[in-house]
């Protein structure tokens, strides 16, 4: 116990910054991947492939691909971004092609009848997603979504090796010093890492109950 207390601010530090930039990345994710999920569907064939595009691109490159492209790829064409916001850059724009996967599923699964009916009372295309289609989608899709968001979560240690002081950055530089206390610092490691998860988890697990009760 005594090395967790000695500890406690490079946890609640290295935990803060782990909480903001999921935060931050899910935001970026969930918002454009949603604008990506309706280019997918939308009748312009020119914004389907410029999102499948997009989405086939970042779903089969590794996120630390992705990362180096923005930290260090960006800086050649001088756009130069700090780490953290780089971070954040790169898990929300890698996590949003799954996101738009999801987006996508769920727009796939309202029935073609809904889409129909608004058109013929005159809604536009934009419209009839927005205010018909997107919300019956999100519903069907809170399962695989929470899925992609819990595992983004995960994936932001990979920010670690690009100067961001998050959790898994604490794993060599306590191991270092404390070298009898590997397995404290594994623990310690892994404990704020669920204290982010299983809450969302359980938020997740509860939105599902109540949009099947509306559906």
């Amino acid at each position: 116990m005594q090395f967790f207390v000695d500890n406690l601010d490079l946890f609640w530090d290295a935990f803060l910054t782990t909480l903001s930039l999921s935060l931050l990345a899910g935001l970026l994710a969930l918002v454009l991947g949603t604008l990506l999920a309706a280019l997918r569907v939308s009748p312009i064939t020119p914004l389907r492939a410029l999102s499948t595009f997009y989405v086939e691109t970042f779903r089969n490159t590794p996120l630390t691909v992705v990362f180096f492209f923005v930290i260090f790829g960006l800086p050649q064409i001088d756009f130069v971004i700090d780490f953290f916001p780089g971070s954040v850059l790169a898990v929300g724009l890698y996590t949003a092609a799954f996101v738009c996967e999801a987006v996508r599923s769920g727009i796939n699964a309202v029935p073609a009848g809904q889409a129909e009916a608004s058109r013929a009372i005159g809604l536009t295309f934009s419209q009839s997603l927005r205010e018909v289609v997107l919300p019956q989608a999100f519903r069907t899709v809170v399962p695989p979504l929470g899925n992609v968001l819990i595992a983004m979560v995960k994936n932001t240690s990979i920010a670690a090796g690009f100067s961001v002081s998050e959790l898994s950055s604490l794993l060599p530089r306590l191991v270092n010093a404390n070298a009898g206390e590997l397995m404290l610092v594994l623990l310690g490691v892994v404990v704020c890492y669920m204290v982010i998860t299983l809450p969302a988890a359980f938020v997740l697990s509860r939105v599902e109950r109540r949009v099947a009760i509306l559906r």
